[in-house]
C-alpha cells in the first residue's frame, strides 16, 4: 500500500468531530503535499505530446472536455467551421483539434480535446495532456451526456480537482508571502471556524516554510489554505453542457436546466446552441467597445474585445502600447457615462458597446 493510500485509510478510520478536526487537517495537508510531488516527478518534456501544443489565438480560449462519445466533436463542427472526426465508437478524437467561434465581433478559440477516462490525473489514456491544455483555458466547457447518470460530472470534477483545477470557485481572500527571516506572522480579520493558528503553523512547517506572513480575510477551509500555500491552483469558470436532451423527458430537461452554470442542448437536433453561445460569451466576461477618431464616425465594423471591468488604460493598450504615454483624456459615449460625451481619465471603467475617442497630448 502506497503512502497516499495509507493516509487516506487513516482519514477514513478517523471519526469527524471537533476533537479530530486538527488531526484530519494535518492529514489533508500531507495528502496534498505527496500528490503534488507525485505529479511533478512524473512530468517529462514530452508531456504535451503530438497534437497538443496548439498555439493560443483569438480573444479567449475555451477547452471542451468530457468523457468519450458525448458529442464534443459534433459540437465543434456545429459552432465552428472546423470538421472534427465524428463516429459512433469511442476515442474518435485522438489529438487536440482547434476551432474558431466568431461571436459579437470576438474570435474565440474552441479546443476539442480527446475524451477523458477515469484515472486521467494519474496519466491514464491521454489524461495528463488533456488536463494540461485545460489549465491554459479561460473557460472550461464540460460536455455531459444527459441520458447518463449524474456521476459522470462528479468523476470529471474529481479528475480536474486532483491536478489543481478549481471550477467555479474564487481564489481564497488570503495574503500569503514567504520571507527570508522573521519567523511566522499570522493574523485573521474574521472568525475562523475550520482551523486555527496552530494548524497553520504545522501545515507551513510540513512544507518546510518557517518564515512567512499570513493574513486571512475570510473563513476558509483547510483545503483552501493549502491551495494558497501551494500557489499553483488554477481557478476557471466552467459551463456544464448536457447534450442529447432530445432523448430524455421534458421534466428531466427542466431539472438539468435549472442547475447553476448549466446549459442543455442537442447537437444532432440543433437545439439551444444559440443560448450556449450567449452563455460562453457571458462567462468569458468579455465586452466590445468601439473607437473613433476626431471628426469621424465610430468604427462599428471593428471594435476592441476586452475583459469586463477594463479601464480606458486597457483600451489604450489594446490600440497601441505607446498610447498611454501620450494620453491627455478620453471622450466616452455609452452606458458607462452620465453625459454623452463625457471627458474621462485612464481609470474610467468602460461598458459593453461604449464608444471611445482618445485625445493625445499636443
Amino acid at each position: 500500500m502506497g503512502i497516499l493510500e495509507k493516509i487516506a485509510a487513516e482519514m477514513a478510520r478517523t471519526q469527524k468531530n471537533k476533537a479530530t478536526e486538527y488531526h484530519l487537517g494535518l492529514l489533508k495537508a500531507k495528502i496534498a503535499k505527496y500528490r503534488t510531488q507525485l505529479l511533478e516527478s512524473s512530468k517529462t518534456k514530452s508531456e504535451k505530446g503530438e497534437g497538443f501544443d496548439v498555439m493560443k489565438s483569438g480573444d479567449a480560449r475555451v477547452a471542451l472536455i468530457g468523457f468519450p462519445s458525448v458529442g464534443k466533436s459534433t459540437l465543434l463542427s456545429k459552432l465552428t467551421k472546423t470538421e472534427s472526426a465524428v463516429a459512433s465508437y469511442e476515442f474518435t478524437t485522438l489529438t487536440c483539434i482547434p476551432g474558431k467561434i466568431e461571436y459579437n465581433g470576438a474570435s474565440i478559440q474552441l479546443l476539442d480535446l480527446p475524451g477523458i477516462i477515469e484515472g486521467a490525473a494519474q496519466g491514464k489514456g491521454r489524461g495528463k495532456q488533456v488536463i494540461a491544455v485545460a489549465r491554459t483555458a479561460d473557460l472550461v466547457l464540460m460536455m455531459l451526456d444527459a441520458t447518463k447518470s449524474h456521476q459522470q460530472r462528479a468523476l470529471l470534477e474529481a479528475e480536474l480537482e486532483a491536478v489543481g483545477i478549481r471550477l467555479n470557485r474564487k481564489r481564497p481572500n488570503v495574503y500569503f508571502k514567504v520571507k527570508k527571516g522573521g519567523g511566522l506572522s499570522f493574523n485573521a480579520t474574521c472568525k475562523l471556524t475550520h482551523f486555527n493558528e496552530k494548524m497553520v503553523y504545522h501545515i507551513l512547517h510540513d512544507y518546510k516554510i518557517f518564515n512567512a506572513e499570513v493574513l486571512i480575510r475570510e473563513d476558509i477551509t483547510v483545503d483552501e489554505f493549502i491551495d494558497v500555500v501551494l500557489g499553483n491552483r488554477k481557478y476557471i469558470t466552467c459551463i456544464y453542457c448536457y447534450n442529447k436532451i432530445d432523448q430524455i423527458t421534458i421534466e428531466e430537461v427542466d431539472r438539468l436546466a435549472r442547475e447553476p452554470y448549466t446549459v442543455v442542448v442537442s447537437c444532432e437536433a440543433d437545439l439551444n446552441l444559440d443560448y450556449l453561445l450567449e452563455q460562453i460569451w457571458k462567462h468569458l466576461n468579455l465586452v466590445r467597445v468601439y473607437t473613433k477618431k476626431r471628426g469621424e464616425y465610430p468604427d462599428f465594423d471593428g471594435g476592441l474585445i476586452i475583459r469586463n471591468g477594463a479601464t480606458i488604460e486597457h483600451v489604450c493598450h489594446a490600440v497601441h502600447r505607446s498610447l498611454v504615454d501620450n494620453f491627455r483624456f478620453a471622450l466616452v459615449w455609452g452606458t458607462s457615462t452620465k453625459h454623452n460625451p463625457q471627458r474621462v481619465g485612464l481609470t474610467h471603467i468602460v461598458n459593453q458597446e461604449d464608444v471611445v475617442q482618445v485625445v493625445k497630448k499636443k
